[in-house]
């Protein structure tokens, strides 16, 4: 008989493992071993502080939603998903009525169930979930369930490119080069752009930035962000930025780095408060576009990653083991110098 084990969040930093009932499995169901997931930069903040976090939270809850494993069992009228086929799980299972699902924005479904998120449902930290075939998604047979476990993440990149409309010719930045912020570089590149400027306090997440293709790097732990931004730019500014780093510092700087006419998309979650120069971005005719989470997108990233046009797994510095996921927790939040992107491995 399978025996499931789910990661609870019992307090501010505290993950215990617990048995758990097995998912109930629903004629249109599909019930997943999970085996890979990633540790997102949201339940990196929830577990620092989940009441600050998420004001109404009540703990216990488990969180994990970049995940990806593999068939066990399929409900009673699921076709296209077999016992054996590995799979990611696209976590957000919107209502499918209202007015954004209708228009296909489903991404802003007020009733969205999402795994590891509110209505807290459950979350992928866990041995087993059950998850709606219809957001279950087969990989090829050249891909593993870390990369699957990476399509996620590669989503939100792809609708931040998407949403800012960005051409060949145009010259981007992105502030912040963890896993959002070098997910969004691999799409940025995927639609041909190349002229591809990134910045961030670490050295590491430089180094794997210029090797993923950025043209540029900005170290701004040892320079002059805004300075230095001019320089490649001519003083002109740059026509899109990518604001992936969730500081409100480095969102703040944003305005005076692009140019006339050019695009702020905001990717990262900024929590609290931020002080923002909004006369110049009138005065410089500035577009601010929001990017929530992604839609529509995970068969065009599945497929990206099976041709090869991009490449996520390199991203991965750090595994661990599911019994290992409280230090795993800590060591991503502590150790942004060696970790960029961590996974456990169930």
């Amino acid at each position: 008989m399978l025996k499931n084990q789910a990661a609870f969040l019992i307090g501010q930093q505290v993950l215990e493992i617990r048995e758990c009932e097995m998912p109930v499995v629903s004629d249109t169901d599909v019930l997943i071993e999970v085996r890979h997931i990633g540790i997102c930069g949201s339940d990196m903040h929830i577990f620092e502080d989940p009441y600050h976090a998420v004001k109404d939270i009540q703990l216990p809850v488990i969180l994990g939603h970049e995940c990806a494993g593999r068939v066990e069992a399929v409900g009673k009228k699921v076709t296209g998903l077999a016992p054996g086929d590995l799979v990611a799980l696209e976590p957000g299972v919107p209502c499918g009525v209202c007015e954004y699902c209708r228009s296909g924005r489903y991404n802003l479904c007020p009733d969205v169930r999402f795994l590891g998120a509110r209505p807290w449902l459950g979350g992928a930290f866990s041995k087993y979930v059950c998850h709606p075939a219809k957001w279950t998604y087969k990989l090829p047979d050249t891909m593993d369930t870390i990369e699957g476990a990476l399509i996620e993440p590669l989503a939100v990149g792809m609708h931040a490119a998407n949403r800012s409309g960005i051409k060949l010719g145009q010259n981007a930045l992105i502030l912040g080069a963890g896993c959002i912020g070098l997910m969004t570089l691999e799409a940025c590149l995927a639609r041909g752009v190349q002229k591809i400027t990134i910045a961030d306090l670490h050295s590491n997440r430089l180094t794997m930035a210029e090797k993923i293709g950025a043209e540029n790097t900005i170290c701004s732990s040892r320079e002059d962000l805004i300075s230095r931004g001019m320089e490649i730019t001519d003083r002109n500014g740059f026509d899109v930025i990518f604001e992936s780093s969730g500081s409100k510092a480095v969102a703040a700087l944003a305005p005076a780095l692009v140019k006339r006419g050019g695009k702020i998309v905001m990717v990262g979650n900024i929590f609290g408060e931020t002080p923002f120069n909004f006369f110049q971005t009138n005065a410089k005719e500035i577009d601010i576009i929001g990017v929530f989470r992604y839609c529509n997108l995970f068969p065009t990233a599945i497929d990206l990653c099976r041709r090869k046009q991009v490449d996520t797994k390199p991203i991965v510095t750090n595994y661990f083991h599911f019994s290992e996921i409280q230090n795993a927790l800590e060591y991503a939040i502590n150790q942004k110098q060696a970790a960029i992107k961590t996974v456990i491995n169930m």
